[in-house]
């Protein structure tokens, strides 16, 4: 056997454990996606709300979790990587009070960040669904991961004049499309069961 063979074998098993997964737990991807598709919707319609509410959020965890570090680098001085630790946990509390403090600077910063994270999202989705190909409703995912690329290229083109509500209005588009390929693919495997 080559390695094409023992490739495809590989990717068939990994599609038959998907499909029985899917099969087994429809209802849970079913929850899942309608619950996205309800947050995607209320992100669409608030965009500038969601917008500050996400660099507004992520500034209190980068505050609090920077604390956390320095206290534990300072806690622990004597281990190895002390001034490491310190560095990291200084970076995030500095990161995360300038979020807090300069919200629009952190919109800018984020929505730069949101079209790194919708390339990789939407390339991982395209693989993904292909992994998925012969299952039923494969194309769905493969449309989000097109779907999550196609705002990538918005957002880079925007940028930064549309930044304020962008961010947020982008980011429920993508959950209402990632919500509404688990609810197909969850229907799908509701009456195989």
């Amino acid at each position: 056997m080559n390695n094409l063979d023992s490739t495809m074998m590989d990717v068939k098993q990994i599609q038959h454990k998907m499909q029985v997964y899917f099969q087994t737990h429809w209802k849970l991807f079913l929850a899942e996606g309608i619950l996205l598709i309800i947050l995607g919707v209320i992100a669409i319609m608030a965009p500038h709300f969601f917008t500050v509410a996400i660099v507004v959020s992520i500034g209190w965890i980068l505050l609090f979790s920077g604390i956390f570090i320095i206290s534990r680098a300072l806690f622990f001085s004597q281990m190895p990587g002390f001034g490491l630790w310190l560095f990291m946990g200084a970076t995030q509390a500095i990161i995360g009070y300038l979020f807090l403090t300069q919200p629009l600077d952190g919109i800018l910063t984020l929505t730069l960040l949101m079209t790194v994270f919708f390339t990789l999202e939407g390339l991982s989705k395209i693989a993904f669904a292909f992994m998925m190909r012969p299952l039923a409703h494969w194309g769905h995912v493969l449309f989000s991961g097109i779907t999550a690329l196609l705002l990538a290229i918005v957002v880079w083109m925007g940028w930064p004049g549309t930044a304020e509500w962008l961010l947020g209005l982008l980011f429920g588009i993508n959950l209402f499309f990632g919500g509404w390929s688990l609810v197909n693919i969850s229907l799908r495997y509701k009456d195989s069961q």
